[in-house]
């Protein structure tokens, strides 16, 4: 674990004036997200596995439920009863996440909710993996954004001291990152690309059991920050 931390954290940008970096100083939204396995129940142990339970997914124990219509079209034309948007900005129960966890509940609730963002927030996700259902890593990728990862680490994060470490001059702009197993990584950008934009585990079985959620940038003051129009016709699927 240590010589991979090692060899990551050598990664940078070019940071020249050919390759500029502008990595957000001021942030305006803060999101901590707690990455877990976990189960979900099955009325009287109903399912086909070993504890009669399915297997799942959560970021901040919400296991993304996929609705029926999409949250793009829903949200573009207003329609209700879709999604929530109130995805957490922090786990509901923080416990000691790379440690025992005995004691804290390995079962999770589905929802389709998804986080709302003003246009031109300058945004910091902290992701926490976790020592639920089974302690893993985690590629992380979000649609519409190529973001710095401004800092990772073993263990729990801490608020006071590791936010010490990050690298704000030259950090990697990249649009996916992996979450170390039980570890944790920060990454920052600036809101200014409107529209529905999905996050999830890059590993399929992850993104399928629920470890998902939806970013939504809300449009600007003007047409150029704001979404596009959809076309006149848009193919069905087939």
């Amino acid at each position: 674990m240590d010589a991979a931390q090692n060899f990551t954290k050598r990664i940078k940008s070019l940071a020249n004036k050919e390759h500029p970096v502008n990595v957000p100083k001021n942030i305006t939204t803060k999101i901590f997200i707690a990455v877990s396995l976990n189960s979900l129940l099955c009325p009287n142990s109903s399912c086909d596995t070993d504890s009669g339970d399915r297997t799942a997914a959560s970021l901040n124990n919400v296991s993304f439920d996929t609705p029926q219509i999409d949250i793009l079209e829903a949200y573009y034309g207003s329609l209700n009863n879709v999604f929530d948007r109130d995805f957490p900005s922090q786990p509901s129960f923080i416990f000691n996440f790379t440690g025992n966890v005995s004691n804290v509940s390995e079962y999770t609730a589905q929802g389709t909710k998804a986080r709302m963002i003003k246009y031109g927030e300058a945004v910091e996700i902290v992701y926490q993996g976790t020592n639920l259902g089974s302690a893993s890593s985690h590629p992380m990728h979000i649609h519409g954004f190529s973001f710095y990862l401004v800092g990772t680490g073993t263990g729990n994060f801490d608020n006071v001291t590791h936010p010490l470490t990050y690298n704000l001059v030259d950090p990697p702009k990249v649009n996916t990152f992996n979450l170390i197993k039980n570890g944790w990584a920060t990454i920052r950008f600036v809101a200014n690309n409107p529209g529905v934009w999905f996050m999830h585990c890059h590993f399929d079985r992850h993104a399928t059991w629920g470890m998902d959620t939806v970013l939504i940038v809300k449009n600007g003051s003007t047409a150029k920050t704001s979404m596009l129009p959809r076309p006149a016709y848009m193919p069905p699927c087939s």
